[in-house]
């Protein structure tokens, strides 16, 4: 295969003190999946579990809204696979409990 049969997408990876994007050569119909696998990045973040990380394409989440999930979703030339950490905390529970303590102060 020549390599102007490859495509180039980005892998994306950030953690609060520190960020990794990788650019990879990958063949048309690559798996968002099949190129974080490709990236490495695993060598340089040994803690992250690709197996169940969330994954999406430029904020877009794969799996949702119409969008077919990691292992599925064909890569377009130009996307940035990004490699989504857990929620530290549950966002609705933090702002029911931020709107009970504005309310406990206006009492």
């Amino acid at each position: 295969m020549a390599d102007l049969d490859l495509i180039t997408v980005e892998v994306a990876y950030a953690l609060p003190d520190r960020q990794t994007i990788l650019e990879v050569l990958v063949e048309p119909g690559t798996t968002a999946f099949q190129a974080v696998e490709r990236s490495g990045i695993v060598r340089e973040y040994p803690e992250l579990d690709i197996e169940n990380a969330k994954m999406g394409i430029f904020g877009q989440a794969l799996g949702t809204k119409g969008l077919k999930p990691p292992r599925e979703h064909e890569l377009q030339a130009g996307d940035r696979v990004e490699i989504y950490r857990p929620l530290q905390s549950d966002p609705k529970e933090v702002r029911r409990r931020r709107a009970e303590k504005a309310k406990q102060a206006n009492s």
